[in-house]
């Protein structure tokens, strides 16, 4: 059975722009073109489909995505190897979240929590945040923030904890903003920017370029994203969305033509 582009759409939650822009790049082409110009995908591209959107969840870019199915005939092998990473995935979020709610619970003055729980939690989310610094800026950026950390080697838990207060303050006063519809590139919301990125500043020499970078983290690393959404879960990307155009309105960061066509997508 064939299905026109906006049944498959509809069927695999996507948008018609983003179905004709996989055909656009060779990466899923309909399985025939009528006359009129209307594309028409059959149960071979429905298949081809649902592998693009598992190895999307993934977070693999469509470049490799396309190498990936074009070297991979066996659909049922094919199948298996991304259940295996998807099993990957999810032992490796279930290790993240266990370690978000203890650090969590730890910021929020959550008695229960040990001290030595406390400063585990807060080491392993560190590593994490390390490594990810490292993958996404170079190591420069991971190194600055290794000498971030070291410079706070002598807080006591009572200072992270009131530096966690501090924050959740700051983070309620932009959730109440974003409720009366203020927007992050607004003045008033660049005001309520500045004060994030004053507070970064406290734990993190964050550069223009690695200010502006920390959008992206604020709403894909699991870590920094669950602290965010403790206090309102739409409250990331209206925090991403100001911190970018804080770092380019007020540090001056210039967003280069790749990042400018990625958020218009």
């Amino acid at each position: 059975m064939e299905r026109t582009v906006s049944e498959v759409a509809r069927l695999a939650g996507v948008s018609v722009r983003t179905l004709r822009h996989y055909d656009a790049i060779g990466l899923l082409p309909p399985g025939r073109v009528a006359a009129n110009g209307y594309r028409y995908y059959g149960r071979p591209e429905l298949l081809r489909l649902q592998r693009i959107l598992l190895l999307r969840e993934l977070g693999v870019p469509l470049p490799s995505i396309m190498r990936i199915l074009d070297e991979q005939d066996d659909e049922v092998t094919a199948l298996e190897g991304h259940r295996e990473q998807l099993l990957r995935e999810r032992k490796r979020l279930d290790d993240v979240l266990g370690a978000v709610e203890r650090t969590i619970a730890g910021l929020s003055g959550d008695e229960t929590v040990a001290d030595e729980e406390f400063f585990a939690g807060l080491n392993d989310a560190r590593a994490r945040l390390r490594e990810e610094l490292a993958e996404r800026y170079g190591e420069s950026a991971a190194k600055g923030f290794e000498k971030a950390v070291r410079e706070t080697s002598g807080w006591t838990r009572e200072d992270y904890e009131r530096l966690g207060d501090e924050g959740r303050r700051l983070l309620l006063r932009m959730a109440a903003a974003r409720d009366r519809g203020v927007l992050p590139d607004s003045a008033e919301g660049l005001e309520l920017i500045e004060q994030h990125y004053l507070g970064v500043l406290e734990v993190w020499p964050a550069t223009p370029t690695t200010y502006y970078g920390l959008a992206d983290l604020l709403v894909e690393n699991a870590d920094q994203r669950a602290i965010v959404e403790l206090v309102d879960a739409e409250l990331p990307e209206w925090l991403a969305a100001g911190v970018r155009a804080y770092a380019v309105r007020r540090l001056g960061y210039v967003a280069n033509e790749e990042e400018t066509v990625r958020r218009s997508v």
